[in-house]
């Protein structure tokens, strides 16, 4: 890492810091703000003749992954559909992204999320456990269940790293940062090492409030998701 890209990370991170839960999406199981939150089915998506019949990669997170502040067509879930589109593969991504929701939240509505043909899990939680200094241990044991179940089901999973801010003290910050790399290794799932990474303390690409990322940082978020997704798709493919 570069002093420059350092430097930028920790400025997001300070930002992350001074913001108020309310920015970031208030209750853990709030509803982002700019969209109400869906009801749960009372039926599978299996029994609904109107479901996409696509198989589903689902992108389960907070509002980051919810699209806080932005229109639904550029959070970064809708870009990986246009981009899935262009190039001609058949799944649909479904944004199960709640503002607020921390890894415990998104454990929760695990099952919920999955309902349905998945065969992809991009998990993007934590930030809002950094955000309030819970427990990283925790947070990994939320994390780890929720890699386990996917993979119960043989569903391939992309974890993307978060960062804690620094206020929390630099041996919180490795512990949490530690959290994504261990799973990586420990549970053989592919690791994107910083969703935000390339946006984060760019005023340009995020809104007002520094932390959620504008349309262009959204782009560039799915940018960053797509490296990775993209063989995973070529491998689903080719079996």
């Amino acid at each position: 890492m570069t002093q420059m890209t350092y430097f930028r990370r920790v400025v997001a991170l300070l930002a992350l810091s001074l913001a108020t839960l309310v920015a970031c999406g208030g209750n853990a199981t709030s509803p982002p703000a700019s969209k109400p939150a869906q009801a749960e089915p009372a039926s599978s998506a299996a029994a609904d003749p109107t479901a996409d019949p696509r198989p589903k990669i689902v992108a389960l997170g907070d509002s980051l992954t919810a699209g806080l502040g932005v229109a639904e067509a550029q959070a970064y879930p809708a870009v990986l559909q246009q981009k899935l589109d262009a190039d001609g593969y058949a799944y649909e991504v479904v944004n199960m992204g709640v503002s607020g929701d921390t890894s415990a939240g998104g454990l929760r509505r695990l099952d919920w999320a999955l309902e349905g043909d998945a065969r992809v899990l991009i998990v993007a939680l934590g930030a809002n456990d950094g955000l309030r200094g819970l427990r990283p241990d925790e947070m990994k044991k939320n994390l780890e269940r929720i890699i386990e179940r996917a993979k119960e089901d043989d569903i391939i999973v992309i974890l993307a790293g978060m960062e804690a801010p620094p206020n929390y003290g630099a041996e919180y910050t490795a512990a949490f940062r530690r959290v994504y790399q261990e799973l990586a290794r420990e549970q053989g799932v592919r690791l994107l090492p910083f969703l935000l990474d390339g946006v984060a303390g760019d005023a340009a690409l995020n809104q007002s409030d520094g932390i959620h990322p504008n349309a262009r940082g959204a782009e560039i978020i799915a940018d960053g998701i797509w490296k990775v997704l993209q063989p995973v798709l070529d491998q689903l493919n080719a079996s």
